[in-house]
This record gives C-alpha cells, sequence and structure tokens, in this order.
C-alpha cells in the first residue's frame, strides 16, 4: 500500500509531506521535494494531532511534539502546523495522513507496557483497529462543556443547591415554607424539578462563583523581609515560592544549580537581601547595595530562558497587531524624535522592561477572551481580528431599507367614521367675529402691573393676602384660594400614602409620630409572615401557571393539587388580614382608656386618629397578589367546566 502524500505549506514555504517508508517518522520535505527532509518527527514523539472541521475554508493539520529529554522539567510541547495547498483534493489528503498517524499512534499506544489500558475492554482485533477508531475519534473532539452550562445538571445538583440557599437565607426560608406547604401527593422529587427549575439562573452565577479562583500576581511584591533586633526576618510560604519559581525562570535555574549546596533557609534569605532581588522587583540597583558573590553573577542573566507561553506557542497572534513582527518588516525604527528619558534603557533602573516582562509571564496561561472558543487553536484568521480594530464611528449612517406598503383607496378605511368630534361641531356653529369681540373685551378689562405688563394673578383672581374665599362671595374657579388648598391637600395625600406603603407611618396621640419600618403601618411580625406569605404565594403561582401552560394532559392531577394551594393561600393571607385587625383593635382599646383617664385628670381632650395597619391594609398590600390568585383560581374553573362539558 502506497504511502499517503500531500502538499502542505509549513512556515510559509512550500513543500511535501509524508511518512518514512518504515513509518516510523512524519517527515516534510521542501519543494521540489527532493531533498532530504528539514522536519522529521518520530512517531515515538507524537504526543497528539488536531486538525481543522471539515467545514473549514483552511485545511491545517496540528502535530504536538513531546519536550525533549533535555528540556528543563515544565518545558511546553512543541506544535508543528501543516496546511495543504492541494486546488483540488487538499481535504481527502490530510485526512489520509491523519487517519495513518491515528492507526500507527494507537498501535504503538496499544503495545507500549507503560501506557494503562481499561480492564475488561481488549481490542477487537490483534492489530489495534479498536484503538485506532478510538484514538482517531478523539483527535477532533472537543473539551466536555463546564457543567454551568447544562440546565439538566444545575437542577440534579442537590449540593450546589444546599450551597445556594446556606448563602441565601430567604431562598431558604422560601423553599423550607413552600416544601411544608406543599400537597402530600407531589414527591421531593418533583417539587425539587419544580422549584429550581425556575431559579436556573441563580444556580448557575452561584456555580461560576464557587469555580472562580485566584489569579497568578507580582508575588515578589508582597513579600517584604524586615529585620528585629538584629535579625533577618523573613515570612515566605511554599505557595510563594511555587509562585516565584514560576513567573521567574532564572530564579528556578540559580535554584536548581545551588541547592542543595545551600540550605532553603539559606538560599531564600541571601536571595532577598541581593541586588538580583531588587532587579527583579524593577527597583533601582545601586553600588552600596549588598554584594553576594553566587546570585551577582546572573544580573545580567536571561529572565525568560526555557519560558513557554501559550501567545507563542499558539502561533496566532495576528499579524495586524504583531508589533515585533512589523518592525521586523519595516527594518526598525531609524528616524524620528529620541525617546523619553523614562523609556530609554538604563541598566540600574530596569522597572519598565521588568514589569513588562513579568506581565507577560502572568497573562502567558490566561484564555484570550478576544478568540472564539470553538475555533481550533492557532487557526484564527486575520480578518476576524481586523473587523474589530474597524473604526465603526468614521463610517457614514447606514440608509435605512424599509419595505414600502402601498395601500390603495385609503378612503375606504374612514368612510364609516365621522369626521367631526363633538367639540368641533360646537366651534363650528359659532361666529368668529362675535369670539374675537369677546377675546378683546377680556383682554382690556385685565389690571395693568405698573411696568407695562399684565397682572395675571389678578386677572385669574387669586388674592394672595385673603386666608378664604367665603368673605368675598366669589365663585370657585381656577387660582383660586379653595382650588390651590385642595391641589396641595391632593398632593400632600398621594405623598404620605407612597411614603406608608414604603416606609410606613404610625400616627399616635397629640398628634405626634414615630417612624415605623413596616409597611402601611402593618405590626412588623404580621408584616415579616406577609413577605414570607408572599413569597411561598408567589411559588405556588409559578408552579400553577407551569403546570397550566404546558398543556400536559398528565400534569392534570398535579394542576389540581397547585389550585388547591393557590385556594390554601388565599386562606393564609385572610388569617393574616384578621389577625392584623385583632391587634389593630386591641391598640385602639388601649389608646381610648388612655385618653379617658387623661381626661378624668385634666378635663382636657386629645386629638387622636385612629391607627392603620389593620385587616384593610393588610389586603391593600396583598392587592396584586390576591388578583393573581383570582385569575388563576377563575381560569382553572372556566377550563375545568370546559372539560366536564366536554
Amino acid at each position: 500500500m502506497a504511502l499517503p502524500r500531500g502538499r502542505a505549506t509549513y512556515k510559509k514555504k512550500d513543500g511535501v509531506l509524508t511518512l518514512t517508508d518504515d513509518r516510523n517518522a512524519l517527515i516534510w520535505t521542501p519543494m521540489p521535494a527532493t531533498g532530504p527532509p528539514t522536519v522529521s518527527l518520530a512517531l515515538e514523539n507524537i504526543m497528539n494531532l488536531q486538525q481543522t472541521p471539515d467545514g473549514s475554508p483552511k485545511v491545517i493539520l496540528r502535530v504536538i511534539e513531546k519536550p525533549k529529554p533535555t528540556a528543563e522539567e515544565g518545558a511546553a510541547p512543541q506544535q508543528f502546523l501543516f496546511q495543504f495547498t492541494s486546488p483540488s483534493n487538499a481535504r481527502s489528503e490530510a485526512n489520509a495522513i491523519r487517519d495513518l498517524l491515528s492507526q500507527l499512534l494507537a498501535a504503538a499506544r496499544e503495545n507500549d507496557p507503560s501506557v494503562p489500558k481499561p480492564v475488561g475492554q481488549p481490542a477487537a482485533n490483534g492489530d489495534g483497529a479498536s484503538a485506532a477508531m478510538s484514538f482517531a475519534s478523539t483527535v477532533n473532539a472537543k473539551p466536555a462543556p463546564p457543567k454551568w452550562f447544562d440546565d439538566g445538571v444545575l437542577q440534579a445538583d442537590t449540593e450546589l443547591q444546599q450551597s445556594l440557599m446556606k448563602n441565601d437565607q430567604s431562598l431558604a426560608q422560601t423553599y423550607g415554607d413552600a416544601l411544608a406547604l406543599r400537597p402530600s401527593s407531589i414527591p421531593d422529587a418533583a417539587f425539587n424539578a419544580q422549584f429550581w427549575s425556575t431559579r436556573v439562573g441563580r444556580l448557575r452565577a452561584h456555580a461560576i462563583e464557587l469555580n472562580q479562583k485566584k489569579g497568578a500576581y507580582n508575588v515578589l511584591s508582597t513579600i517584604k523581609p524586615r529585620t528585629e533586633d538584629g535579625q533577618f526576618k523573613l515570612s515566605i510560604s511554599s505557595e510563594q515560592i511555587t509562585m516565584i519559581l514560576q513567573q521567574h525562570p532564572l530564579v528556578r535555574r540559580i535554584y536548581n544549580e545551588n541547592v542543595p549546596k545551600l540550605t532553603e533557609s539559606e538560599f531564600w534569605s541571601r536571595f532577598f537581601l541581593s541586588k538580583l532581588s531588587k532587579k527583579l522587583r524593577g527597583e533601582r540597583v545601586t553600588e552600596n547595595d549588598n554584594a553576594d558573590v553566587i546570585f551577582d553573577r546572573y544580573l545580567e542573566a536571561d529572565n525568560s530562558l526555557n519560558f513557554a507561553t501559550r501567545i507563542a506557542a499558539a502561533q496566532k497572534v495576528p499579524h495586524i497587531i504583531n508589533l515585533e513582527a512589523n518592525e521586523e518588516n519595516q527594518g526598525g525604527f531609524k528616524g524620528g524624535n529620541r525617546k523619553d528619558v523614562e523609556m530609554r534603557p538604563r541598566t540600574n533602573i530596569p522597572i519598565i522592561k521588568t514589569l513588562n516582562s513579568l506581565s507577560e509571564k502572568i497573562m502567558a496561561n490566561v484564555a484570550p477572551s478576544d478568540v472564539d472558543p470553538s475555533a481550533t487553536d492557532g487557526l484564527v484568521d486575520d480578518t476576524h481580528t481586523f473587523g474589530e480594530l474597524t473604526l465603526r464611528d468614521l463610517r457614514g449612517d447606514t440608509e435605512a431599507s424599509r419595505i414600502i406598503l402601498n395601500v390603495k383607496e385609503q378612503n375606504k378605511f374612514f368612510a364609516n367614521q365621522d369626521s367631526q368630534s363633538d367639540e368641533a361641531k360646537i366651534y363650528e356653529k359659532q361666529d368668529p367675529s362675535e369670539v374675537l369681540f369677546e377675546v378683546h373685551a377680556d383682554l382690556e378689562t385685565l389690571d395693568d402691573d405698573g411696568s407695562g405688563g399684565i397682572d395675571l394673578h389678578k386677572g385669574i383672581g387669586v388674592d394672595d393676602d385673603s386666608d378664604s374665599d367665603a368673605e368675598t362671595k366669589k365663585p370657585p374657579h381656577v387660582g383660586s384660594h379653595t382650588a390651590r388648598k385642595q391641589a396641595q391637600d391632593q398632593i400632600l395625600e398621594g405623598m404620605r400614602k407612597k411614603r406608608s406603603e414604603t416606609h410606613g407611618v404610625f400616627h399616635l396621640g397629640g398628634g405626634a409620630s414615630q417612624e415605623d419600618p413596616s409597611p402601611m403601618s402593618i405590626p412588623p411580625d404580621i408584616a415579616q409572615r406577609c413577605f414570607l406569605t408572599n413569597a411561598t404565594t408567589s411559588e405556588f403561582l409559578k408552579q400553577f401557571w407551569s403546570a397550566f401552560m404546558s398543556g400536559d394532559p398528565e400534569r392534570t392531577q398535579e394542576l389540581a393539587y397547585y389550585a388547591e394551594s393557590l385556594r390554601r393561600s388565599a386562606e393564609r393571607i385572610d388569617v393574616l388580614a384578621t389577625e392584623a385587625e385583632k391587634i389593630r383593635q386591641q391598640v385602639i382599646i388601649r389608646r381610648k382608656d388612655e385618653i379617658k383617664e387623661h381626661y378624668a385628670r385634666t378635663r382636657k381632650k386629645l386629638r387622636w386618629q385612629p391607627p392603620t395597619g389593620g385587616k384593610d391594609s393588610v389586603l391593600a398590600l396583598f392587592e396584586a397578589t390576591m388578583t393573581g390568585l383570582d385569575t388563576a383560581l377563575a381560569l382553572y374553573a372556566s377550563a375545568l367546566g370546559a372539560r366536564g362539558r366536554k
């Protein structure tokens, strides 16, 4: 069987991609493919394969090679991108090479004793075909999405639900009340499913909150050595040491070369007192700083050696924003103004270079937010980046594209309607000359304000010095004292009503008032029970409408249970109103006794207004809820009657 071959480019150079005759290596040879291969990847060193989906316009095969044995621990694997360029059958060539590689890699893993194998699942045949199929099926497989994207998983996660209710006491109390008041015929599983089906958003937000982790930070800036009583004190944890070694490859290199020659405590003590520590912090290094034989040798060493980043490894920095590539393409900056003194490189003040390098290392392993997560890594087109950077504000307004609707004989739509209103008919009967004469006569009767203008107050009959209109015997009109007093009373009454609904004002005798945090002056304990009853009733209304609007005949019995729960909710509201009225009557009786005692003692009457917060206040508070209950029960009775007639 002939080995598959395909025309492919590697690093923008044309060539041919195929396998060696012994099928032990994948090779790429530049055109005209007559010389030795420049890329040779042994199959035993290949970790994984990735290929663009079938619908992608580009056909690219990505080969990931294991780190070499000589590489340092933690080094990133090397990646090779081959883009197939055949104008007619690029996809078929890529699939042939990928399928053969998948079979060979699966067979090698099947015969590798170091690879663990599942128990009780032997291969279908001796040549490892089933393993090859399994490996090929996972080549383009996408990772499983997090659990917070699946509504079913969230509704079935009892631990997540318990955690949410621990953080939200009001939700836990609503759940407990609804569970206690549910019909006995509804099982717990069905109740939980219905309860959490309307709160999937809160479960998802809580799951995301629990899975958030603290990211990397500049750990060197948080460690502050100190000296107490002439002794050097340093407090550092193992997590901080791990982060230092990850963010600064140079420190990891020095650590590997000098420990265990130096003890752990001695190494870190000398490091934080050295010039290298100040340089890595971005601080000014002076000649008066402590000299150290070991660390001073690495002052000019590179701190990014063998540092792997996802940004550079993925090779998906678009050319339009690749500053390094653009500078290289232009041949560097040969003209222009001289850089500012703070931007010029100085050996003793490496603050800018240090911070930029550290920021790159911290952000190296952070998933990019401007890349489509569904796209294959490293295969992002520059056109997407160009579209994001387009200055849309400089574009002109897009011309509206509307559909013109032409209606014929539009006058027929108004044939049956009267063209004139009643007011227009009255005006039609009036004589314009007479109307103008009356208007001019009224204008001549207006009083002058002394400055050539008109006194509008006197014109409409406003007398600010008068306390009453009864003495003048004037008919009521706009601007009169009575009309303004009524408008003021109406505005103040609306303000009092709104305040009583939100904050509550409980009036006592003698005209004094005392603030009450409960709404509409309802007693606090009754108000708290009203809040819980309203939350429970709202929950039953949600479940009722969910079952009622589903139209599922199998949920008829469940719907009957919810209708009965709504009736009980109405009864509970009536009980709360009755209890609130009892408390109000007790307050009234007690206050009347106090007024009688005060009158018997002083012979003076007290003005007192009976308090609110009784039955009427509770029913007013539940007005919207009661309307919802009545509507739901009426529709249920109507639907039940229509079903009985059928």
